[in-house]
């Protein structure tokens, strides 16, 4: 016969439970709350103490029943209906031993990882694994640490590289798009969007990780910004229209004032506007030689309109995803190319190989992307 000895009534001090004539001493070290209110709310915790476990069966046998004892204390009925038949068999209500190696982190260090993730998203595993141990003494390994950050959510990815963004920028951008977000198709279609871009046999191979939440690729702390351009290469230069593009215009030296008006607006622009009549609106970005005098001056020489752009905003501009797509065109070549020439003669083929519909799915996504920018408030959008 088992019973539950209190010593006192105002306070519990330990309990024991008789079973032929064998004692277990219960030990506990949160008897406080229990001299107020005999209520136990279990929330997190994964096991029941072997205290707790004496109390239950102690219920039982002065004749409550498993309900009442389950609304009592708090603890699923299920759990007390296992225990109760497990102590008529055997008489033991001590925790089965566990197979397994037992974790070797205490949930409190599971948050510490998790908030030590969160304050500097570019830590690595390594170096949170060195902070837990210089923190608690616990050492644990760097899969360890991807398990545990990722059991929350927390996972190694990659940055999303965006340009700068000001509180200008983003006010000019959130207005541009709200003006042009009703647009219609016939509309866009009158628009031709153009830019530059840098293609070179050396790619950018190197790996940053932060930890992040899924659905959050685009927020503040996980983006990293910088320049878009470094190095040497061919800069090309193209223009993209609803149904059309135009001749894919490659050179080796920067572009300046006199090239962007003798090359690009006389020998490919003109020709669109002259196609298309007075509807035509040409878009390019700021960069400073677009924005020379002698540009602006062929311009309203030619009778060609400049569309409005809101300074650094590459993901409203639907060709930068056809340099994407060239990019991978041109690393899927096989054999790939070795050197400069081979490389610009890809660039040409590829570019006239990417098929329309793909470029005019991109340019009917602009309502997209204005609704896109409207929704961050002029920041980052996923384009």
């Amino acid at each position: 016969m088992a019973r539950i000895v209190r010593h006192n009534d105002e306070s519990v001090r330990e309990g024991y439970i008789r079973n032929g004539g064998k004692e277990v001493k219960l030990f506990t070290s949160a008897l406080k709350a229990f001299q107020c209110n005999n209520r136990i709310v279990i929330a997190q915790r994964k096991h029941l103490d072997d205290f707790l476990r004496g109390r239950i069966i102690g219920r039982l046998e002065c004749g409550r029943t498993q309900l009442e004892v389950s609304e009592e204390l708090g603890i699923a009925q299920s759990f007390i209906s296992r225990l109760w038949q497990r102590f008529q068999d055997d008489g033991n209500v001590s925790r089965c031993y566990s197979t397994g190696r037992p974790r070797v982190t205490t949930p409190n260090e599971d948050r510490y990882l998790a908030v030590t993730a969160k304050r500097n998203r570019r830590s690595t595993a390594s170096d949170l694994s060195r902070q837990l141990s210089s923190a608690t003494g616990t050492t644990v390994s760097r899969q360890t640490v991807y398990r545990r950050l990722g059991h929350i959510g927390l996972y190694a990815r990659r940055p999303v590289r965006c340009v700068p963004l000001t509180a200008t920028h983003c006010r000019l951008r959130l207005a541009w798009s709200r003006e042009h977000a009703l647009w219609t198709p016939q509309q866009w279609s009158c628009v031709m969007f153009s830019d530059e871009s840098r293609f070179s046999l050396q790619s950018d191979s190197r790996r940053t990780f932060i930890w992040r939440e899924p659905g959050t690729r685009y927020h503040q702390e996980n983006t990293i910004e910088r320049h878009r351009y470094g190095g040497a290469g061919w800069l090309v230069w193209g223009g993209i229209i609803l149904g059309s593009r135009t001749d894919l215009h490659v050179q080796s030296v920067t572009m300046t004032g006199h090239i962007y008006r003798n090359v690009i607006l006389e020998q490919h622009v003109r020709l669109f506007r002259g196609a298309m009549g007075a509807e035509f609106l040409f878009m390019d970005d700021n960069a400073r030689p677009h924005r020379a005098n002698i540009v602006d001056e062929c311009l309203q020489s030619e009778d060609i309109t400049r569309m409005d752009w809101p300074a650094y905003s590459p993901d409203l501009n639907p060709i930068e995803h056809v340099w994407d797509t060239l990019g991978r065109r041109i690393a899927a070549r096989q054999p790939p190319p070795t050197c400069l020439p081979e490389l610009r003669r890809a660039l040409l083929d590829e570019w006239c190989n990417i098929p329309q519909h793909q470029i005019d799915n991109l340019i009917l996504s602009m309502p997209r992307r204005c609704k896109a920018c409207i929704a961050s408030s002029g920041r980052h959008t996923p384009y």
